[in-house]
């Protein structure tokens, strides 16, 4: 059952940094070399993190389930009017296709190579994961600085959702952050901690989407063992859990924290790396 205890605590992983600024990829990457589980498993294989995805994206799907309903409802109906005007329910759907659309085909398009070059065993790649990992929290530390912190999420406008949603790319380069790179665009934009990880988490659900069923497609048409496709559910489960305790804090923290200790976090968790790289881990 090592296994099944393996992907559980790669489903934890998933679900916290997922959400939480500070690199679910990275951790992903890493986790089995640090934890020395060999990285030929499933545990250790870039399908099985994919497919963990789904499990945040049930996370984000329960805990944002009344927004959706809403934004659904809304879009279409302004579909069917022709008409966004000044409702702030349709403005933000838009805003979120946007948003979308165009991360969404950068991503697809640069996949492929980004992953040939920055996943692997070697200590280049994880020292230039740890670099990202850094210009990361340099970046999210600044943009809490110098934004003007006013914007609530009605105040967005188109240029800035896609600008928000564009940054989302960054998150191709392990170590970036998907939800760091989102949040940084929003604060750097004047939004408020809170409104920034709020839209960062709305928009997060469509990526999460396409995704988690394009990525997951060849590890689920595999043959498993028995013992692997409950290690597959464990690891998807505790990704679900620990995803909306992670969404919940997030957004609790920001009412009326800063993302300093994040910025923090990741640069102790690049020194980390850089110190087993030394070593000969």
């Amino acid at each position: 059952m090592e296994l099944v205890f393996q992907a559980i605590v790669i489903g934890i992983l998933q679900g916290l940094t997922e959400f939480i600024p500070v690199s679910s990829s990275a951790h992903l990457e890493l986790a089995p070399w640090i934890a020395g589980w060999g990285t030929d498993g499933l545990t250790g294989s870039l399908a099985f993190d994919v497919f963990l995805h789904l499990g945040t994206l049930l996370a984000l799907l329960a805990y944002f389930a009344r927004d959706w309903i809403a934004l659904v409802g809304a879009w279409f109906t302004s579909v069917r009017e022709r008409r966004i005007g000044a409702d702030p329910q349709r403005r933000l759907a838009w805003f979120l296709l946007v948003a979308t659309v165009p991360a969404a085909l950068i991503g697809f398009a640069g996949e492929g190579w980004i992953e040939s070059v920055l996943h692997g065993e070697s200590d280049g790649v994880r020292l230039a994961i740890a670099g990202f990992v850094v210009l990361g929290a340099a970046g999210l530390w600044l943009a809490d600085r110098l934004g003007s912190r006013r914007r609530e999420i009605d105040g967005l406008d188109a240029r800035s959702a896609l600008v928000i949603g564009l940054s989302q790319a960054l998150a191709l380069f392990p170590g970036i952050s998907r939800s760091g790179a989102t949040i940084s665009a929003g604060l750097a934009l004047g939004m408020t901690r809170e409104s920034a990880a709020r839209f960062s988490f709305l928009l997060a659900t469509p990526i999460t989407l396409g995704a988690g069923l394009y990525g997951s497609r060849k590890m689920l048409i595999e043959t498993h063992t028995p013992v692997e496709w409950l290690a597959i559910a464990a690891g998807f489960g505790a990704a679900a859990i620990s995803g909306m305790l992670a969404i919940g804090f997030l957004l609790s923290w920001l009412r009326s924290r800063s993302v300093t200790v994040f910025s923090l976090y990741r640069i102790g968790f690049a020194g980390l790396i850089v110190g087993l790289v030394l070593v000969g881990r």
